[in-house]
């Protein structure tokens, strides 16, 4: 599978698209809200991806739920992850359950249009980040890491695989990283008591399948980006932590990533940091530059981390018959209780 996954504009595929498609560099396409217009319509085109591109690809979405929810007209409404705790009226036991409800919801309502994964859970604390808020699923660490435990057996009940992000946590700088570079200035202390928890926790159990890092700087432990540091993948999140599952770039085309250079520069840098899949998003003339000019590759051991992310073929693919499912009504249900 190829180390670069890119977007597409419309609701249906272009020349463009089904040659971009076929490059041999080219391994997943994440959707957008431009890209839906009904259930079915997104399954149509999920499956013309898969037959344009005739080879293994990686189909993602941004489905957190709350104000990051990319289809929304036919699609359940999932809650913010940050709203769970007061649903609950704050009793652990049931923001879990409700946390698990939410994932399963969510993973079979994306995986019946055709879909592989959701980019979830958001491991963030939520601090002072306004980019991050209510995204997250609690103020403290700990917390966090239940809650999202309980997401990700939601997502793996249904055969969706963990993407944990992002690594080692935005949630404690004010910038937004989509417009700017944040910089953390606290020390590796705090750090890795505090946000660096939830990571942790959750790979030393064996939950997380994937990680997003963030372009966020903390200059006591490494003067570069997340995503750009090998100290931070290699070091760190390889070595230290004992991470062996999937690395995604987070979108290369952010302003957090721009003081590496160009899309080229961004691309070189974040595969050689150890990244295994870099998302190159709304910018098609950076994206095919890159395609045609990086100096990136595609790794065998990469490539086999990411096949474990496809869904099981067959499996939670109909959206017909989604709302015979059992397990579907009982978490709409469910979840309609606390409302």
């Amino acid at each position: 599978m190829g180390p670069v996954m890119f977007d597409v504009q419309g609701t249906s595929l272009s020349q463009e698209d089904k040659e971009i498609l076929q490059h041999p560099l080219i391994g997943g396409l994440i959707f957008f809200t431009r890209n839906y217009q009904s259930p079915e319509q997104m399954a149509d085109l999920s499956q013309q991806i898969r037959i344009a591109a005739n080879k293994p690809i990686l189909l993602a979405v941004d489905h957190e739920g709350g104000r990051v929810q990319r289809f929304r007209d036919g699609f359940s409404l999932i809650p913010a992850m940050g709203e769970l705790w007061q649903m609950s009226k704050k009793n652990l036991v049931l923001a879990k359950e409700l946390a698990k409800q939410s994932a399963i919801l969510m993973a079979l309502e994306v995986q019946a249009v055709g879909i592989d994964v959701s980019f979830a859970p958001v491991l963030d604390i939520n601090n002072i980040s306004d980019v991050i808020g209510d995204r997250a699923f609690h103020q403290q660490p700990d917390y966090v890491t239940e809650l999202a435990e309980a997401f990700i057996s939601g997502l793996h009940l249904v055969g969706m695989k963990a993407t944990g992000k992002h690594f080692p946590g935005h949630g404690s700088v004010k910038a937004d990283s989509h417009i700017d570079l944040p910089i953390d200035e606290r020390t590796r202390a705090d750090i890795f008591q505090q946000d660096l928890v939830p990571f942790q926790e959750l790979i030393n159990k064996g939950k997380v399948d994937a990680l997003m890092p963030a372009h966020v700087i903390f200059p006591d432990i490494d003067s570069q980006a997340v995503g750009f540091s090998r100290y931070w993948l290699q070091n760190i999140l390889r070595e230290q932590l004992g991470f062996n599952g999937v690395i995604f770039s987070d979108d290369l085309s952010m302003q957090g990533a721009a003081s590496v250079g160009g899309y080229i520069e961004r691309a070189e840098a974040a595969q050689a940091a150890g990244c295994d899949m870099l998302l190159l998003c709304n910018n098609r003339d950076g994206c095919v530059d890159v395609l045609d000019n990086a100096n990136i590759s595609t790794s065998l051991v990469g490539s086999q981390r990411l096949n474990k992310l496809l869904k099981t073929p067959g499996k939670n693919t109909n959206w017909s018959t989604l709302r015979e499912n059992l397990v579907w009504q009982q978490a709409i249900k469910y979840l309609n209780q606390y409302r």
